[in-house]
């Protein structure tokens, strides 16, 4: 079983890379947290995760010991694949995937391309009691929860015919100001701002 790999960069793309161990280049499949510190034809290290199947072998990369763990524990739920996994670990940090488990938030998990309600739902339910690690604290949780309102005022904007991106700094601020703050009050509070 390969645990690890340390070799040049041969090539480099935002979802698998070569590394170049002493001559032969390993193909190994990467989320895009990875690939972003990853440097072509410079030397790297990678915790790897093998994976045998019938009509493949194949090497998952990961920059850090964690975003493996959290690799493995999303493959471990039923109707998770490797794919899928990456696509999440590529979507979303490692303190939000845990937060959005720890939190019941499946909307935030189905923001990974191929990842449906049932699916984001058995990730909740199977790694609920195994993510603590990974950002049980009360600040990804309220993070999460001014994320979400967030999100709701700014669609609520848009609805309003106001681009995204003309409130999404003014929300930032009112946020940071007050934490505990209602979407009914931030969007009021952008509409006076603008």
């Amino acid at each position: 079983m390969i645990f690890s790999l340390q070799g040049i960069v041969q090539e480099l793309t935002p979802t698998y890379a070569v590394i170049n161990v002493q001559g032969v280049g390993y193909y190994v499949g990467i989320s895009l947290m990875t690939s972003q510190t990853l440097t072509l034809h410079k030397e790297t290290f990678l915790f790897i995760q093998q994976i045998i199947r019938e009509d493949a072998h194949l090497l998952f990369g990961f920059n850090t010991r964690s975003e493996k763990e959290m690799f493995n524990l999303l493959i471990s739920v039923n109707g998770v694949g490797a794919v899928s996994a990456l696509i999440l670990l590529s979507t979303l940090s490692l303190d939000e995937i845990a937060s959005a488990i720890l939190s019941k938030n499946s909307a935030l998990i189905q923001k990974a391309k191929g990842l449906g309600v049932k699916t984001a739902e058995r990730i909740i339910v199977d790694l609920k009691d195994k993510v603590q690690k990974f950002g049980n604290s009360e600040e990804n949780i309220s993070t999460f929860a001014n994320n979400k309102i967030k999100e709701e005022s700014l669609s609520a904007l848009e609805v309003l015919g106001i681009p995204k991106r003309m409130s999404e700094k003014i929300a930032d601020r009112i946020i940071k100001q007050d934490p505990s703050i209602s979407v009914e009050e931030l969007v009021k509070q952008i509409l006076k701002n603008i």
